[in-house]
Order: C-alpha cells, then structure tokens, then sequence
C-alpha cells in the first residue's frame, strides 16, 4: 500500500536533470543519516513536496544502486566504525544503474564530521583491478588495492531530492538488501528507510525540521556497518549493538523480528 501511496506523492514534486544536480553534488559535505520505517517516509515525503526537487533519470523518480565494499581481510575500515573512531575511511565500487555509470570510490571522514568524497570512473565492477585504480588509491587512501578484498554488497532503491536553493542534498533509500561476498549469506531489511541529508555546513534545513516534527531522530550507522553486521556474525559488534536494537524495532513494525 505505501509503495503506490509514495509512488503517487513523487509524482508530485517538481523534477530537475542529472545535469542539472552537477551542481549540487557535494563531494566535501556533513552528513546526518536517519532512520524510519516506509509508514513514516509517506508523511516526510508529503512535507518536503513544496520545497524540493525530485532527481529524474529516463523518466525515473527512483533509481536502483547496486555497491560492493572492500575492506581488508582483517576488516580494518569496519572496526574503526565499531571501535568508535571518528576519522574513518570506506572504500567501495558503486553501480548508478539508471545512468549506466560505475565508480570506484573512496569516503573520508574527518574528526570534525566532514565528509570527502573522491571517484574515479569504472567500466564495471569487474574491472577494478587495473592500474588505474591502484594509482587511484595509492594518491587518495589509507590502503593499497592489494590489501583489499570484496566483503559485502548492498542493492538499494533511492530517491533523491534537492532543495530549491539547490544548496542540500536529500537521499532517501528503500528496499535494502545485503550479500556477504565470502559466505553468501544474504539478509533484506523490507520496511526500514534510511535517510541522509547532505549539506555544506551545519545550516538551516526544512528537512531537518520536518525529521523532528516527524520525531525522526538521527542514528550513526553506515550501510556498510550494517550489511557486515547482518551477514557476518564473525564481526565485533558490541558498540553497535543498541543501534541494531533501534533498527530491528523498526523492521518489527510491520515484518517482524528480523536481526
């Protein structure tokens, strides 16, 4: 029901050009993640339709991700998140699927809260293994390509909204589903949404106001963390384990107990 409710209200907003959000691509930027369910995303969505645009692609109002995380054999970049360390780095490959459009990318995250993001292009996930990537890292990571190795993979649907003053970016993904690369171990999480608004600076923000009406409260977890933390049961997780429990309450609003 909330899928054709969300499809309707999407509808609505006024649309602006991949093209067009060039401008607004953010690559050094504070990011605040949250997270609800699809219930609540159908009132978010129906505050934000006056003041924001919708990213369309190919007459496309949500676009299918696919992302591949490498890591160390030994998990390093996943234990500076669990060990709560505030200068962090992730590595991973990203499919635009909607834009035919693969990157390897690398996010650095600074002590004050600031993220960078840096990308070269690919011409498909299996391709990462050129000289062009090993020069990509050696110039912008704390790793080098051969240390690394696929850990886990995420597919997800995302919508993309951009204010009209064009100065925040607004992503909200769907339909989460997570494959550990070693195992095959795989867990979807149907119902959770998470969101994260991308800013410059720590400005004024219609969205934030409207998450705090909603009673939305930011969480610090990343899509990486996670799927490591539902399909690796290996992995160290005793910082995280308060987090799981605030997610797993909203994957139970309407599926069931499901971490």
């Amino acid at each position: 029901m909330e899928e054709k409710v969300i499809d309707t209200i999407l509808k609505s907003f006024p649309s602006i050009s991949l093209s067009e959000m060039e401008g607004v691509r953010l690559m050094n930027r504070i990011d605040t993640k949250y997270t609800t369910t699809s219930e609540q995303l159908v009132s978010f969505l129906r505050l934000l339709q006056k003041d924001y645009y919708i990213q369309e692609i190919n007459g496309k109002r949500v676009s299918p991700y696919r992302t591949v995380y490498l890591d160390t054999p030994g998990l390093s970049m996943y234990l500076t998140h669990q060990n709560g360390r505030k200068t962090r780095e992730k590595i991973r490959m990203r499919s635009y699927i909607d834009s035919c459009r693969t990157f390897l990318e690398i996010k650095d995250k600074n002590n004050k809260g600031r993220t960078r993001k840096v990308r070269m292009p690919l011409s498909s996930m299996n391709s990462y293994l050129v000289t062009e990537a090993e020069v990509f890292l050696y110039e912008h990571a704390s790793f080098q390509l051969q240390d690394l190795t696929l850990q886990v993979e995420n597919q997800f649907n995302r919508i993309t909204l951009v204010n009209r003053e064009k100065t925040e970016r607004l992503t909200i993904d769907t339909d989460l589903c997570f494959r550990h690369l070693s195992s095959g171990k795989e867990q979807s999480l149907p119902g959770l949404v998470i969101i994260e608004l991308k800013q410059d600076g720590n400005i004024p923000s219609r969205a934030k106001v409207y998450l705090s009406l909603l009673h939305i409260r930011p969480v610090s977890i990343s899509k990486y963390c996670l799927g490591m933390l539902l399909t690796n049961p290996e992995a160290k997780r005793n910082r995280f384990k308060k987090k799981l429990t605030q997610i797993n309450k909203l994957a139970n609003y309407s599926y069931g107990y499901i971490i």
